[in-house]
């Protein structure tokens, strides 16, 4: 019998925080492009980004494109 693989599914690769002043935001998401586009558009928001990989690494804006290339 067939069937579709859901390897991966509900794991959520990325996690996004977001601080401005005393508000905070947090947003998980598995395809790193959308996170790393979420990321972007809070930091030229004026917030202050992080986003945390699935190995605990936490990087600022300066780093993204780190994430690109693994």
């Amino acid at each position: 019998m067939g069937g579709v693989s859901y390897r991966g599914v509900g794991k959520l690769a990325y996690q996004i925080v977001a601080v401005r002043e005393n508000e905070t935001v947090r947003c998980e998401r598995i395809s790193v492009l959308i996170a790393i586009a979420k990321a972007r558009v809070w930091t030229n928001e004026g917030w202050q980004v992080v986003i945390t990989d699935d190995e605990g690494r936490t990087l600022e804006p300066a780093e993204f494109d780190k994430l690109l290339a693994a």
